[in-house]
C-alpha cells in the first residue's frame, strides 16, 4: 500500500497539515492546543491509514478474485449485503462474473453440438458416399450390360438426391439453430396449411392406396410463418404416411380457441416404441421400427420450426394402433 505513490503523497499532505496546526497552536503561545492538535492529527492519520488498508486489502480480493476468473474459475461467490460503493463494485463483478459463466458453459454445449452433429453428418453422408463410389467403379466397366448400367445409374441417382436433401435439411437446421432465421408473424389459416403440406404428398399416399380425412373450423387461423410451418407439417405427415400400411387412413383435425390454434394429426400405422418416444424429435434419432433409407431429421426439424414460433408439439403412441401428434400455437407467450 504504501509503494503507491498517491498513498505516499496523501500522507505528506496530511502530515504537512498535521504539522502546520501543531506550529500554528504553538506560535499563538498555547502549548496545550499544540499537543491536542498532535494528538488529533495522529489518531486522524492512524484511523485514514486503517482504513486505507481494509480498501487495499478488500481491492486486493477482488484482484484475486478477478485473476481467478480469468483463468476460468467461476465459482467464487463475492456478493455481500452492506452498503458502499465496494459492495456495489463486488455486486456488479458477480452479475458479470455469473454471465461470462453462462456464456462459457452455453459455448461448450455448442461445441459439443457442433461436435456431434459434425460426427452425425459424416456417418450419414459415408454411406451414400461409400454406395456411389462402388457404383461409379461399377459403370466404368465395359463389360457390363445395358440393364445393369440402367439400374446403377439409377441407384446412383437416388443416392444424389438423398445427399441432396439431407445437405439441405442440415443446412436449413443450422440456420434455425443459429436464429438467422426470421420466422413471418402473419395470419395463416389452418386449412390453407393443410393443403399446402398435403400437396406433395399425394402422390405417395395414392401410390399406398391411402385415404386422409381432414376436419376442422374452415376459419381457424394462427399467426406465423406459412412456408416454414409447411416444412414442419410435411415432415410430420410424411412420417405417418411412411409408417402406415397400405390401404391405411390419415386423418387431421384442426380447431382454434382463445388460448392457442391445435392441430391433431393421427394414422392407424405400426406407431412408436414406448422407448422410443422419449427421443423421436431428437437429431438422427431411428426408431427400432425405421426404414432403411430414414435418417432421422424430419421430426427434429418439424420440433425446431414449431417451438421456434411459440409452438408445442406432443406425441402419443402405441405400437400397431397409430401414433397422434398434437400441436399447439398459442396466442400469447406470457
Amino acid at each position: 500500500m504504501l509503494r503507491n505513490r498517491e498513498i505516499q503523497l496523501f500522507f505528506t499532505v496530511l502530515a504537512f497539515f498535521s504539522l502546520a496546526g501543531v506550529l500554528l497552536a504553538a506560535a499563538l503561545g498555547s502549548v496545550a492546543a499544540a499537543w491536542s492538535v498532535f494528538a488529533i492529527s495522529i489518531v486522524l492519520i492512524t484511523t485514514t491509514g486503517i482504513f486505507t488498508w481494509w480498501r487495499y486489502r478488500e481491492i486486493d480480493k477482488l484482484s484475486g478474485y478477478l485473476q481467478k476468473i480469468s483463468n476460468g474459475d467461476y465459482q467464487l461467490d463475492v456478493r455481500d449485503n452492506a452498503e458502499g460503493e465496494l459492495s456495489l463494485l463486488k455486486s456488479q463483478i458477480y452479475k458479470v462474473t455469473t454471465r461470462l459463466s453462462e456464456q462459457s458453459n452455453t459455448l461448450h454445449e455448442d461445441k459439443d453440438k457442433l461436435t456431434n452433429a459434425i460426427s452425425d453428418i459424416s456417418h450419414q453422408l459415408k454411406t451414400p458416399l461409400t454406395s456411389m463410389m462402388i457404383m461409379a467403379d461399377l459403370l466404368s466397366d465395359h463389360r457390363i450390360d445395358d440393364e445393369k448400367r440402367t439400374e446403377f445409374t439409377r441407384n446412383l441417382n437416388i443416392q444424389l438426391k438423398r445427399m441432396d436433401w439431407l445437405v439441405s435439411s442440415l443446412l436449413k437446421l443450422s440456420k434455425i439453430d443459429a436464429g438467422t432465421i426470421a420466422f413471418k408473424k402473419e395470419p395463416i389459416l389452418v386449412a390453407e396449411l393443410i393443403e399446402k403440406a398435403l400437396a406433395p404428398l399425394m402422390v405417395p399416399m395414392d401410390i399406398k392406396m391411402q385415404q386422409v380425412d381432414i376436419q376442422g373450423d374452415k376459419l381457424a387461423a394462427f399467426s406465423g410463418d406459412l412456408n416454414w410451418t409447411a416444412e414442419a407439417l410435411i415432415n410430420i405427415l410424411k412420417n405417418c404416411v411412411e409408417h402406415t400400411a397400405p390401404g391405411g387412413k390419415l386423418s387431421v383435425r384442426y380447431t382454434e380457441n382463445v388460448l392457442f390454434t391445435e392441430i391433431t394429426i393421427l394414422d392407424n400405422g405400426s406407431g412408436i416404441s414406448k422407448q422410443d418416444l422419449p427421443h423421436i424429435f431428437k437429431r438422427f434419432y431411428k426408431g427400432s421400427n425405421a426404414s432403411d433409407e430414414s435418417v432421422g431429421i424430419g421430426l427434429a426439424m418439424a420440433y425446431s420450426i414449431i417451438t421456434s414460433q411459440q409452438g408445442d408439439i406432443e406425441v402419443r403412441s402405441e405400437p400397431e394402433t397409430g401414433t397422434v401428434f398434437h400441436i399447439k400455437f398459442y396466442k400469447q407467450v406470457v
